[in-house]
């Protein structure tokens, strides 16, 4: 039996990063990478933005920066945000990675590795304004920040970035997130000037509220052609992926795809629809490694069926499948190509 196919365009990601910069302009793009670039192949995603004129990279964990940066070789900025091990502070200051700073403890870690290697680090300060998903609280950010000019004056560290998550939980709460920020950057600027990289917003705020971006915008999955659940369409974004299954049997006039449970594909979405060669048909039944859909006239062994999609066949998209299951398109793309064989087009 063939393995399930992802097919992924070179073409469509580019468009979508080129529609994301027109909107967010002249904040710049930091295309984010996490989870294997949303499940469709950080190597691949890497150098495709690199080719499509993309400077800032948003690795996560510093293994992902350290895959990104051979794919970028001396080009090109990353961020990996996530608290790391010392080991794994040593091998982002080596592979030139900006680190993400949400802690006290954490700062000073990577102040004394940056001292033992005798490199300079690259930081982004993080300040808590309100998700609470670590960062500095704001009764401690000065205090800190005489910690960062004095390890600034030793050479071991440079300040380059503030930064913060939004909870996005309503307009108001978002401009209070805004107005912590700004405080925040106000006392950075008054102890020794202003980091080349702010920023507070991810895809959502970034797309929809203009005057929260800030220099840097970090935005995932609307490069990859994911909307926000329960969302509207993005202009001039579509989805840059497709997960085909091909026909294996027809029993009783329907046809069974070889893509099941064990691919990633959850029982709930039963009902949903696939793309066909005649157009939508309904996703009857979900098996251990085969599914089957309803038929149409001519269905044949071989023939390919679309799982999900931009729709070209009457497939819906990866965002709408998940909410079905009330998740979000990211972590359904991640569950549904984990197992898939990936084929890249231009």
């Amino acid at each position: 039996m063939s393995r399930p196919v992802l097919e992924i365009s070179t073409a469509r990601f580019a468009a979508n990063i080129r529609a994301v910069q027109e909107r967010i302009a002249p904040s710049a793009l930091m295309v984010v990478l996490k989870d294997d670039a949303y499940g469709h192949g950080l190597g691949w995603a890497v150098e495709a933005a690199r080719d499509a004129g993309v400077e800032w990279y948003g690795s996560y964990d510093v293994a992902s920066g350290i895959e990104a940066r051979r794919a970028l070789g001396d080009t090109g900025r990353i961020l990996a945000w996530v608290t790391s091990t010392d080991a794994e502070i040593d091998e982002a200051l080596r592979a030139r990675i900006d680190l993400g700073v949400g802690s006290a403890e954490y700062l000073r870690r990577i102040i004394a590795r940056a001292h033992h290697l005798g490199l300079r680090a690259r930081v982004h300060l993080k300040i808590d304004t309100g998700l609470h998903r670590n960062g500095l609280l704001p009764s401690e950010w000065e205090g800190v920040l005489v910690e960062v000019r004095a390890a600034e004056t030793a050479g071991e560290i440079e300040l380059v970035g503030i930064w913060s998550h939004l909870a996005e939980a309503s307009d108001a709460e978002d401009d209070e997130a805004q107005r912590l920020f700004l405080e925040a950057v106000d006392v950075a600027e008054r102890t020794g000037g202003t980091p080349e990289a702010l920023h507070l917003t991810a895809s959502a705020a970034s797309w929809w509220r203009p005057e929260l971006r800030g220099s840097v915008s970090r935005i995932g999955a609307f490069c990859y052609g994911v909307r926000s659940a329960d969302g509207p369409e993005l202009e001039g974004i579509e989805p840059i992926a497709r997960l085909g299954a091909d026909v294996v049997e027809i029993v009783e006039g329907d046809a069974v795809i070889g893509v099941g449970a064990f691919d990633g594909i959850p029982s709930s979405l039963a009902g949903c629809r696939v793309g066909t060669p005649q157009g939508p048909r309904e996703l009857r039944r979900i098996d251990a490694t085969t599914s089957v859909v309803a038929g149409w006239s001519g269905a044949a062994v071989g023939d390919r069926v679309w799982v999900f999609g931009p729709g070209t066949h009457g497939e819906d998209s990866a965002t709408t499948l998940a909410e079905r299951i009330d998740t979000v398109g990211e972590e359904i793309l991640t569950r549904l190509t984990s197992r898939v064989r990936r084929v890249v087009t231009p």
